[in-house]
């Protein structure tokens, strides 16, 4: 159930895509309802009323997963206290998220009101991700499996991966890529903020080899995997960053961008958590002078 929810929080970035791509990002023109009468798209909305409205009901089913997941977490035996928290986060940010995606469309797609609204899901993926992760592991403190220096340069490479994505949201608001024709954008140059987000990336790019390099160095074979998983996935999307952008951000590869923006940040997550293991919590062992005792109702001969 775990990861069915971080596989949905996923695909919602995906058809998120769709509605803007398509121009369809007023194709239910209120919010809570579709159109003023009706909850509902009509044959009246057209193409778009369908396109926005199927991105809403991928919402419910975010919602519905995440309830079961949360009642597993519940019912589970023993309880996992961690479970229950991260289950009840993603549960309540799905309700947040929509109502984030509600503003968007009552702001008449407000470019930062429309990055706001990605930047939630790339949240929710994060715990969504924790979730799944926590299914694999104990309820102990954490354990660091690498040495504090690489602690630092992995929080540094989280850092550097948080601000790809940011700055590559405020060159969507730029693009021309609004969700609808009468949609505004940010006004910011799209060519100089462009230059900016693939400087960061380049940095990311140095910084998860780096990683990669210094795991294998020290001998963590689970962080080294995960770094260069993260560096493979970086790769893909910076090649997928290039040709759009020189291709003039074809619909196609803009939202294949949107899903390797997802996994970058699912990447970067998952090397965030591997640095350290929790192991399953133990029956606590009597102390020596507990182990001695006497039991209070055994004769003792003098």
């Amino acid at each position: 159930m775990a990861l069915a929810s971080l596989i949905a929080n996923i695909a919602l970035v995906v058809t998120g895509a769709a509605v803007r791509l398509t121009d369809s990002g007023l194709g239910c023109p209120t919010w809570p309802k579709c159109t003023g009468a009706s909850y509902t798209t009509t044959s009246a909305m057209g193409v778009h009323g369908v396109i926005e409205f199927g991105n809403r009901l991928l919402g419910v089913v975010l919602f519905v997963v995440a309830l079961a997941c949360f009642i597993s977490a519940w019912r589970q035996r023993p309880r996992r206290p961690r479970q229950v928290r991260l289950s009840l986060l993603v549960l309540l940010g799905i309700p947040g998220q929509g109502v984030v995606g509600g503003i968007t469309v009552l702001t008449d797609l407000n470019p930062w009101v429309v990055g706001l609204h990605f930047l939630l899901s790339m949240a929710l993926i994060a715990a969504a991700y924790a979730l799944w992760h926590s299914t694999t592991e104990g309820d102990a403190e954490p354990i660091y499996v690498v040495p504090r220096p690489l602690r630092h340069l992995t929080a540094a490479t989280a850092l550097a991966s948080s601000a790809v994505i940011v700055l590559g949201v405020v060159v969507t608001g730029s693009g021309p890529h609004s969700g609808d024709n009468g949609a505004k954008r940010n006004g910011l140059d799209p060519a100089a903020i462009a230059q900016a987000h693939a400087d960061l990336v380049f940095l990311l790019l140095g910084l998860t080899l780096g990683l990669w390099l210094a795991f294998r160095a020290v001998n963590a074979p689970v962080p080294a995997r995960a770094a260069l998983t993260l560096l493979v996935i970086e790769l893909s999307q910076g090649l997928i960053g290039f040709v759009q952008y020189f291709t003039h951000l074809p619909v196609a590869l803009v939202a294949a961008h949107m899903l390797g923006a997802s996994l970058v940040w699912t990447g970067t997550v998952a090397v965030l958590l591997a640095i350290r293991t929790r192991a399953a919590l133990t029956a606590v062992s009597p102390s020596p002078e507990q182990a001695v005792s006497t039991p209070a109702n055994t004769p003792v001969s003098l």
